[in-house]
């Protein structure tokens, strides 16, 4: 054991393969501090040749590996289990931009790049990478095609899958496959770029990307739209994409109880409206021509979705202050939530146009079988994909509850699987539903992976434990 973590020392350097317990502890707790793993080490290469060092070296030792980059997954698949075998291989170290290519709109990167430094380096290059999400200050690249991140631009983007035109693979057994093409179209045979997206560090450890860039709109404005039902949030949908098209680039379903925990918690925080209603549409677009286009756009839309009795309100961002105060209401929804107490958080899509049916249905199906509980739900509507929150009925305790989430889930998840929708929409799936997605795919697709698995890792030491 302490050859093998010598031979690593001279591999990357002492300083890099961390031992101490004090040092050791960030990278063994998952983001919502659910579980502590424990690791022989920690690995921090600086180098895409380093990585497949180590990775030589974990292969040769039978040693498993977990990839990771900023840690802030919500599926455990980031983290060692608790045997004390594992490594944690961190990319933290590497977060160089390596090319920036304005004429073709791309750019290569290191996989530890911190989403918000690509971000503004596309910024500074005149471009924009749309992917966006709360945890964009500490995620890493990596992390996000590794989950195939979606965040609120997937109506408009896609997610982190579409955003990819290449990869920088090590493979489990230590090769460098350099497939950093920025390439839109590429027809030489499996693509395997998309095998190791979404693959969650299972199959082998991404270490580089080429990634889209998109001209800077030339203007963005945000709407909050007030409404009584659901329904009424996809027929907004609806006409927004007709009279908007490809401007529309964010579509945010939040409901009356998720913005009430937000005043609560954050008194600051105030919806514009003189008196409240059950849903509420948070609509941004983009557009490439003026800002003057973008609001006679934007007000058009809403005043036609006014006069259908579509929605019963709306108030415009007249500044990038008041946009950035719409937007902090949706995005302090995850941290009230927090705030008021544990609960049982769902990552679920279904087909937009069932997405009514669905919560009405599942709704109550749990009051039904937990009386008085409290639904936060919100998400990317123009996806499909709701963050369906389960919070205990208020008296009763938060630990008393959590106790019976397994009972909660398949309530959830059988419904979904009534849709035809899926039990993890942007997070994965990690050590936290592995078992659980088997009730929902099929023998062929579980076969299938697992034969991939095998082909690829015959040692099984990429993050076991995960997906499969």
């Amino acid at each position: 054991m302490n050859n093998f973590l010598d031979l690593c020392r001279a591999a990357i350097g002492a300083p890099y393969v961390i031992t101490n317990e004090a040092d050791m502890a960030p990278y063994l707790t998952d983001w919502r501090r659910r579980f502590t793993g424990r690791a022989q080490a920690i690995l921090r290469p600086g180098s895409v040749e380093e990585v497949a060092a180590l990775v030589k070296l974990c292969s040769e030792a039978r040693v498993p590996v977990v990839p990771q980059g900023g840690n802030t997954g919500l599926v455990l698949g980031s983290v060692p289990d608790d045997s004390g075998r594992e490594v944690v291989l961190s990319l933290g170290r590497m977060n160089r931009i390596r090319a920036v290519d304005v004429i073709n709109n791309t750019m290569t990167v290191d996989a530890g790049c911190i989403l918000a430094q690509i971000q503004n380096a596309a910024a500074e290059a005149g471009r924009l990478f749309p992917l966006s999400l709360g945890a964009e200050g500490s995620c890493t690249i990596g992390g996000n095609l590794s989950t195939n991140a979606g965040g609120t631009g997937v109506l408009r983007y896609g997610n982190t899958r579409e955003l990819c035109l290449g990869l920088e693979v090590v493979t489990p057994q230590g090769e460098i496959w350099n497939g950093l093409r920025g390439l839109r179209k590429d027809n030489t045979g499996y693509d395997l770029r998309d095998l190791f997206i979404g693959a969650e560090g299972t199959l082998g450890i991404i270490t580089g990307a080429v990634i889209k860039l998109f001209p800077q709109p030339k203007a963005q404005l945000t709407a909050l739209a007030a409404m009584q039902t659901t329904d009424n949030a996809l027929a907004l949908l609806t006409l927004a994409q007709q009279r908007c098209g490809a401007t529309l680039t964010g579509f945010e379903l939040m409901s009356q109880f998720c913005l009430e925990l937000v005043a609560k918690h954050y008194p600051q925080m105030q919806l514009p409206f003189p008196q409240p209603y059950p849903q509420y549409v948070l609509l941004e677009l983009s557009d490439s021509e003026s800002e003057e286009h973008a609001m006679e756009t934007l007000e058009s839309l809403i005043t036609s979705a006014l006069e259908e009795d579509v929605i019963q309100d709306a108030v415009v961002a007249g500044s990038i202050a008041q946009s950035r105060a719409l937007w902090d209401l949706r995005e302090h929804i995850t941290l009230a939530q927090a705030d008021e107490g544990k609960n049982i958080k769902h990552d679920v899509s279904v087909p937009i146009s069932r997405i009514g049916d669905f919560i009405r249905e599942t709704d109550a199906s749990l009051a039904e079988q937990f009386p008085g509980i409290q639904m936060v739900t919100f998400g990317h509507l123009g996806d499909g994909n709701l963050h369906y929150n389960v919070s205990p009925p208020v008296g009763v305790p938060a630990d008393e509850f959590i106790n019976r989430q397994h009972e909660v889930n398949q309530v959830v998840h059988d419904s979904v699987n009534s849709y035809n929708g899926s039990i993890s929409a942007e997070h994965g799936l990690g050590a936290l539903k592995r078992e659980e997605v088997k009730q929902y795919k099929s023998d062929v697709e579980m076969r299938l992976m697992r034969t991939i698995k095998q082909a690829l890792d015959p040692l099984q030491l990429m993050n076991p434990g995960k997906v499969l």
